[in-house]
């Protein structure tokens, strides 16, 4: 078992808190009255005790793991205390590694502190405490020595699994899926990434619920249970947990209908960009590659920039310009991670099927990343799978290695050699993003066959406002002028409108 990572600083005690005493006031940013007389005493003192009252708040029966207190009161009161704790085989040492670091971001994103990683070298987890019970009593005693409150284990566990760790090591126990799910939670804020994360938390808890539920007697059946219960109706009944997997299957009917309904919602404003015949080009790569800074770069508006993990899950769709495809649309959507669940992949089918809609894919990687291969491997193991669900053709790729101004020329020099067809980008400095422009807009225009822009002055009829729409959204306008008879425009549009609009427009001169 080797270590990843310790931090026994006691000076970096989370939120405030004294490391040899109890939390203070302070640490939940209420303050203490001044020594001061008369009404001001008064009134100052009650003000504290309200916004103490408030910092302290707990809703009783919210919660049937150790204590009763919300999980979002608990990060209120002090940063969660993790050990870290993968399985993996002697072999794939250098991807252990890279995996627990990971994981060690991951758990800082959701909220918590890392103290220790540990890994465990064997062929595959134990089937009963996932790193074997030999194991178990020295990560009891690293929990005790760091004093964790939380152990994360990379890796998908079993509920027995779950269970067993949890009662020897005795403290929490959550696997690699829980904590992804807790930050997607965190960073939903429309309502269809709420509800996606919703369906994904609820797919992962139905097998794995448990608490007091479970040792509580069977409710009655019929009117007491009893004899007098009526045809049909006697019998145990049902107990808690019964009842809570009933609701939560039927919670998880009703999220699929209310994600189906938005489905069709995307997928009508995905036909109407095609009907008016606007290309689309779909950003994805692995989470904190900088999706959403290559967006901001590309088309100059304004998007959610963060340097963390998942921090943006909506797909954002933009418009941008090429000088030999005109118009086209870009969208960033949700990047991905090793060992990404598949509940969340179920739950994002919907986002993720704007990939399959796309006709050129932004593939961006983190030239940074010490591992910029595994990135690429990872992504298109995950896309490969939508694409095959969705039987849809693997549309033309072009891989942005960004982040380029963060590594040193020899490093560049590796990239360079490694992934030749790449393009070297840097969205901070912007170094590389005309040269990406206009790669994505000659694939866009070979793809749409569209292989060059003309530049046509027509005289477009007050009665065929929908002519002046397309040039609109398929072309550029360079110039417009509203007359008696219409409105004339002159405007870069691909070959192929303009010989269309040939018949719904007067056509003064073309060049």
């Amino acid at each position: 078992m080797s270590s990843f990572e310790t931090s026994s600083d006691s000076s970096a005690a989370p939120c405030g808190q004294d490391p040899d005493g109890p939390l203070s006031a302070e640490a939940f940013g209420a303050r203490p009255p001044q020594s001061t007389s008369g009404w001001g005493v008064v009134q100052e003192e009650a003000e504290w005790l309200w916004e103490e009252r408030d910092s302290l708040r707990r809703v009783q029966g919210l919660s049937t793991e150790l204590s009763d207190v919300t999980e979002v009161e608990y990060r209120q009161l002090r940063l969660e205390r993790v050990v870290l704790v993968g399985v993996w085989p002697k072999r794939q040492s250098a991807e252990a590694d890279a995996s627990i670091k990971e994981l060690a971001a991951l758990a800082r994103t959701a909220g918590s502190q890392v103290l220790e990683g540990l890994v465990q070298r064997r062929d595959k987890p134990d089937a009963a405490t996932y790193i074997g019970s030999g194991k178990v009593a020295a990560v009891k005693a690293v929990v005790a020595e760091t004093e964790a409150d939380t152990v994360i284990c990379d890796g998908e566990l079993t509920p027995a699994q779950l269970r067993t760790l949890e009662q020897q090591v005795g403290v929490k126990v959550i696997d690699r899926t829980a904590l992804i799910l807790d930050i997607f939670a965190q960073h939903a804020t429309s309502k269809e990434g709420k509800a996606q994360v919703q369906l994904a938390q609820l797919q992962y808890l139905l097998p794995r619920l448990r608490g007091w539920g479970q040792t509580l007697s069977r409710q009655a059946g019929g009117r007491a249970g009893g004899a007098n219960g009526g045809v049909g109706l006697r019998g145990p009944g049902e107990t808690k947990i019964e009842t809570d997997r009933r609701r939560i299957r039927e919670r998880i009917s009703h999220l699929r209908g209310e994600l189906k309904g938005m489905r069709k919602v995307r997928s009508t404003k995905r036909s109407l960009r095609e009907r008016n015949g606007v290309p689309s080009a779909v950003i994805v790569g692995y989470t904190n590659a900088g999706k959403s800074s290559l967006l901001g770069a590309l088309t100059g508006a304004s998007v959610i920039i963060r340097d963390e993990l998942f921090a943006t899950l909506d797909p954002t769709t933009r418009k941008s310009w090429g000088e030999t495809s005109g118009s086209f649309t870009i969208t960033d959507t949700v990047g991905f991670v090793r060992h990404l669940p598949t509940q969340l992949v179920e739950a994002f089918a919907s986002t993720l099927e704007e990939a399959t809609g796309a006709d050129v894919l932004v593939h961006v990687v983190d030239a940074s990343d010490p591992r910029p291969a595994d990135q690429i491997r990872v992504v298109r193991e995950i896309l490969g799978d939508v694409f095959a669900k969705a039987q849809t053709p693997w549309p033309t790729e072009i891989v942005a290695l960004n982040k380029s101004d963060a590594v040193d020329e020899a490093t560049l020099a590796g990239l360079r050699i490694a992934f030749p067809e790449a393009t070297l980008v840097s969205a901070r400095t912007g170094e590389g993003i005309d040269e990406l422009k206009r790669r994505i807009g000659e694939a866009l225009a070979v793809r749409s066959g569209a292989a060059c822009l003309v530049e046509l002055s027509l005289a477009v009829p007050e009665d065929r406002p929908d002519l002046l729409a397309k040039v609109c959204a398929a072309g550029r306008v360079l110039a417009s002028e509203e007359t008696e008879s219409g409105t004339l425009v002159r405007a870069l549009v691909p070959q192929d409108l303009a010989d269309q609009l040939r018949g719904g427009a007067t056509s003064l001169a073309e060049t």
